[in-house]
């Protein structure tokens, strides 16, 4: 304490070069960015975490998402309106050109036959399009639901050989919804298995 009652300056109060005084609390953030940063710190929440990269899905696996999801909707779709042709009921009837039935896989093929000129001279901004994988999948469920018949180059569709289109479609369905199923916890391995300290 001085003479007049106003305590000394603490060792801190000047710095040793002459220059302004620390402001209180400056340097703080920085401080702890580096110890987030580096020496083995934390980083921020939800900063690289394996949740966020498991649900980002890159272009590729999206357009493969889409692809099963419209051959999914298609193959049920088909199958429905089919079934109501058969049946009688409903506003849907065959079509015929020529007194010659039009199979449906006529189409898929019309569609794959798209996308393929698409995967041969379209940029990567048009394939990756969401109408191409749109396109895919509805194409191919249009010519696997008649498979059986091309396999056998006759119209067993409501025969027990057309079985063989169902088992195909509903199979593919199961397969692929239960890939992408299992993505997240796959990447989620991935991550974890990367960051884990080598040795």
């Amino acid at each position: 304490m001085s003479d007049y009652g106003v305590p000394p300056p603490g060792p801190s109060a000047t710095p040793p070069d002459g220059g302004a005084p620390p402001v209180p609390g400056e340097g703080a953030p920085a401080a702890a960015a580096g110890r987030g940063q580096g020496d083995g710190g934390l980083a921020a929440p939800g900063e690289g975490s394996a949740l966020t990269d498991g649900e980002v899905l890159d272009p590729c696996e999206r357009s493969a998402l889409i692809s099963w999801l419209a051959f999914t909707a298609t193959f049920a779709t088909v199958r429905g309106i089919t079934y109501s042709i058969r049946a009688g009921r409903g506003p849907f009837r065959n079509l015929s050109l020529g007194g010659e039935h039009v199979h449906h896989y006529l189409w898929g093929i019309g569609l794959l036959a798209g996308v393929g000129a698409v995967a041969v001279r379209g940029d990567e901004r048009l394939r990756q399009h969401p109408v191409v994988a749109v396109s895919y999948g509805s194409g191919l469920a249009l010519i696997i639901d008649e498979f059986a018949l091309l396999l056998d180059l006759r119209d067993v569709y409501w025969a027990r050989q057309g079985r063989i289109s169902v088992d195909l479609g509903i199979g593919g369905i199961a397969v692929a919804g239960s890939c992408f199923a299992a993505l997240p916890v796959l990447r989620s391995l991935r991550n974890r298995r990367r960051s884990r300290p080598a040795g």
